[in-house]
């Protein structure tokens, strides 16, 4: 169940042949001979099937890939692989099935071209490439290529890329998802200081590459990670085994195929590796042939992860059922004849050690590795990628009472994939657009995506930037009735230097929220959040100010006390400097290290572009947040203490009201700015900006400005003293 060009168990793949009309083709002449294949049967439509019914007898010229043949057999020890013989049976039952289906593909046959790959990476690839083309035509002057969609049987991950695999389906999960459990299991035993050896190609190489990346993050240390070959030369093999004998660890983790575990375990079979604990992948975990070939008793104890098991109704006895095989002339089938019942027909009996078949055996008594169901699941596999295929077809061709046997099709395209492209017809391959381009409806071009962001001429801009100016000639109205009645005792009292101060700040925030709309650029990036920040920090310095003389000036009515010189005029705007001044620091280190910069977002929408700042430094944004923050719950606690001082209007509850609402605005803000898409974050901050701002402004003037316009019999020096103790500010 490797990866392509992987040949370990189940490695195959069904080719969709069929004829179409088509006016002046390129010629393509073939080099070599051509693939014959070993089992076959004509049909309607004609499925490929790649396996290696032979795992050793190869022989082919490096230099000559067209060239490649298997060896014939002469002896009868020959490597018949009976594993890869049942998948083939697999195939036929379902094909089988379908051909005497009335529902599927009805008026359809379908047939077979069935390939021994013989175990060789070059001789798979030769085989592969006559299926797609028909075994004709295979070179080309041409740029066109001769190549169709196909889909075969394997598991590694690296298949599940769809830029470089556009065709490729399978019918059983990556090893991405094995690599992970298995590291899993071996962190649920506690085992952190293992082993690792793995298969020399991309099924053992990527499925360690996930299990090593998976094990660090869990705290599992691989002490060693060797891989190797079944055709390395038998050094290297032992050069693996003396790693893991010279190693510490106990716990080996094997990512091999079934075929380089039989040649491992046949090589430490010649030395004492008993007492490791073999944790497997599913190519040889659940392969009962390799127990039989562990005399040594070397996995004793092995655990790994294997595919659900299952059943096929009826593909067991099918199987098992080889009395037709005996009237078939086929040189597959009298190898396998012979192979099974250990046996040799008249003509080519040549060894005395061995009985003459009569063609009347039976499975009766018979033991081996063609008799084991016990890899049910992987030909559960095959049988469902024969119906994956038919099901396709049916839909393909509409299949109905109208269906005939001669029917026709146009060649099948490979539709691209949302943001590919390919203008050539009955293309393999797609072409992924530019991040700044995605693919119109055809699939056959790429267009330029439309770039957003939060202007000025859509609805929610224009309703912000209504909403800021708003607020910013409330403010100005404000100003002007406190400008008004500045010499009265309610200004007075509630200290107009400060007073006018706050005004100011909070009219710079409703200015500082316009910076957010429009397209962003390298100055507004940077000016956003800063101006924000600056004028936020002045704003609640002022309101921190305000709430302390509130608490001073009650502190200085009892006897000996001089609260107030400590904290008079001076000390006030002082405070209100320092405060904002730390915030300027902030906002200067984080403009000189990481400012925040205009950039484009591909991620939140496939069709479109988000034009966003990006912060720059996180912490530094988050510094500038958190500072805020922090003056707010202080003036939160300040105001809360100060709350019940005996006063007709006393300023401390307004101002405890609205840090309130400030507080509870920004921490609705975060989650709600997190999770935001493109400029939607961006219309939150503004939001908040506002909302936050209005709070202000509402909760301490609104009420001054109503005694003032409404009341102005309250804005006197008596009312304002009540029944308290006499105060000075």
């Amino acid at each position: 169940m490797q990866g392509w060009p992987e040949l370990g168990c189940a490695l195959w793949q069904l080719v969709v042949l069929v004829s179409f009309s088509q006016t002046e083709e390129p010629t393509c002449v073939q080099i070599g001979d051509p693939e014959i294949a070993q089992l076959s049967q004509d049909g309607d439509i004609v499925l490929g099937g790649i396996f290696y019914f032979h795992s050793k007898a190869f022989d082919y010229s490096l230099s000559l890939f067209y060239q490649l043949t298997c060896r014939p057999l002469v002896n009868l020890k020959s490597s018949l692989n009976f594993r890869e013989f049942q998948f083939a049976q697999t195939m036929l039952f379902a094909i089988e099935e379908i051909n005497n289906s009335t529902d599927l593909l009805p008026g359809v046959s379908l047939g077979y071209n069935i390939y021994d790959t013989c175990g060789s990476i070059p001789k798979t690839i030769k085989v592969a490439l006559a299926l797609n083309n028909e075994n004709g035509n295979t070179s080309s002057n041409s740029d066109t290529p001769c190549t169709k969609p196909i889909s075969h049987f394997a598991t590694c991950a690296c298949l599940s890329d769809k830029t470089k695999y556009p065709s490729f389906l399978r019918t059983i999960p990556s090893d991405y998802y094995q690599s992970r459990a298995l590291a899993q299991l071996v962190k649920h035993f506690g085992w952190t200081w293992v082993g690792a050896v793995r298969t020399n190609d991309d099924y053992g190489n990527n499925g360690m590459a996930t299990f090593t990346e998976t094990a660090e993050q869990l705290g599992v240390c691989l002490e060693y990670s060797v891989s190797f070959f079944r055709t390395d030369p038998i050094e290297k093999i032992q050069k693996v085994i003396e790693t893991i004998q010279a190693s510490t660890s106990k716990v080996i983790v094997a990512f091999v195929s079934h075929l380089d575990m039989d040649v491992l375990i046949h090589e430490m079979s010649n030395y004492n590796l008993t007492g490791y604990q073999w944790v497997g992948s599913e190519s040889w975990i659940s392969d009962s042939q390799i127990a039989v070939v562990d005399k040594n008793h070397v996995l004793d104890g092995a655990i790994g992860v294997s595919i659900p098991n299952t059943h096929v109704s009826g593909l067991r006895e099918f199987i098992l059922d080889v009395r037709p095989l005996r009237s078939l002339n086929n040189d597959l089938y009298k190898e396998f004849w012979e192979t099974l019942f250990s046996c040799k027909f008249k003509q080519e009996k040549s060894d005395e050690n061995y009985r003459e078949c009569t063609g009347q055996e039976d499975l009766t008594g018979v033991e081996n590795s063609f008799t084991d169901m016990s890899l049910m699941p992987i030909f559960n596999n095959v049988y469902k990628g024969v119906y994956a295929v038919a099901h396709a077809l049916h839909e393909i061709l509409g299949c109905d009472e109208t269906c005939n046997k001669n029917v026709q099709l146009d060649p099948l395209t490979v539709r691209c994939a949302e943001g590919e492209m390919s203008n050539i017809t009955d293309a393999v391959t797609c072409v992924r657009c530019p991040p700044e381009s995605w693919s119109n409806e055809r699939r056959d071009a790429c267009v330029k995506k439309e770039a957003v962001f939060l202007s000025y001429n859509e609805i929610m801009g224009i309703l912000l930037t209504t909403a800021a100016l708003f607020g910013t000639c409330v403010t100005a109205i404000v100003t002007i009735i406190f400008y008004r009645n500045r010499t009265t005792p309610l200004v007075r009292a509630n200290n107009s230097e400060l007073s006018f101060l706050l005004l100011f700040s909070l009219t710079l925030c409703f200015l500082c929220s316009l910076t957010f709309i429009g397209q962003p650029s390298k100055w507004s990036c940077m000016l956003r959040h800063t101006a924000f920040g600056i004028t936020f920090v002045l704003c609640l310095s002022c309101v921190l100010g305000k709430t302390m003389v509130v608490l001073m000036a009650f502190k200085a009515t009892l006897p000996g006390s001089s609260m107030m010189k400590w904290f008079g005029a001076t000390q006030q705007r002082l405070s209100v400097l320092g405060f904002t001044i730390v915030q300027v620091i902030i906002c200067i280190l984080w403009l000189s290290i990481s400012p925040p910069f205009p950039s484009k977002n591909f991620e939140e929408f496939k069709e479109k572009i988000i034009l966003e700042c990006a912060l720059g430094s996180a912490l530094g944004f988050w510094s500038v947040l958190g500072y805020i923050g922090l003056l707010a719950v202080l003036c939160f606690i300040f105001a809360f203490l100060a709350r019940k001082l005996p006063d007709n209007f006393n300023e401390a509850k307004f101002i405890t009201f609205s840090m309130l609402i400030f507080c509870a605005v920004w921490i609705t803000f975060i989650p709600a700015y997190v999770s935001s898409p493109g400029n939607f974050s961006v219309a939150v901050e503004i939001f908040a900006i506002l909302a936050s701002t209005f709070g202000l402004l509402i909760c301490i003037f609104i009420p001054k400005c109503y005694i003032m316009l409404l009341k102005p019999e309250k804005n006197t020096k008596k009312h304002m003293m009540g029944k308290g103790p006499p105060k000075t500010f």
